[in-house]
């Protein structure tokens, strides 16, 4: 026979394990998060130089400052912009490579990574 009383759901350490799951996923996203954001608005950035003839960005340096300025504009402060991103003009197109990995340290020696890793071929405005 059982009791509708010991029927009643879970227990309170199974609310306390599903509460740290929980808890565990959302801090791993909050982390991570900011570093899709940022590569979403470098992507935005990068492709902006096609779709926008007024820039008149003709030369690498060009592309650079322009990237940089883009940067600056969303707060994208912790990424080493000659390091990440590749610029080689060929046959009247840019072609750029954006390859950089973001870490975040999750527990003592584990780290979450993402790698972002994407290539452009951009006609010159």
């Amino acid at each position: 026979m059982s009791f509708a009383r010991s029927q009643k759901g879970l227990s309170m350490l199974s609310w306390i394990m599903v509460l740290a799951l929980v808890a565990f996923f959302a801090s791993t996203a909050f982390k991570m998060l900011p570093h899709y954001f940022d590569y979403m608005s470098m992507d935005k950035i990068i492709s902006g130089v096609e779709s926008d003839p007024a820039l008149e960005v003709r030369t690498v340096r060009d592309f650079y400052s322009h990237v940089r300025k883009g940067m600056d504009v969303n707060g994208i402060r912790d990424l080493n912009l000659e390091e990440a991103l590749k610029v080689v003009i060929e046959n009247n197109e840019f072609k750029v490579h954006l390859d950089y990995e973001k870490r975040e340290p999750l527990i003592r020696n584990l780290d979450l990574v993402a790698n972002f890793d994407k290539e452009y071929r951009l006609r010159m405005p």
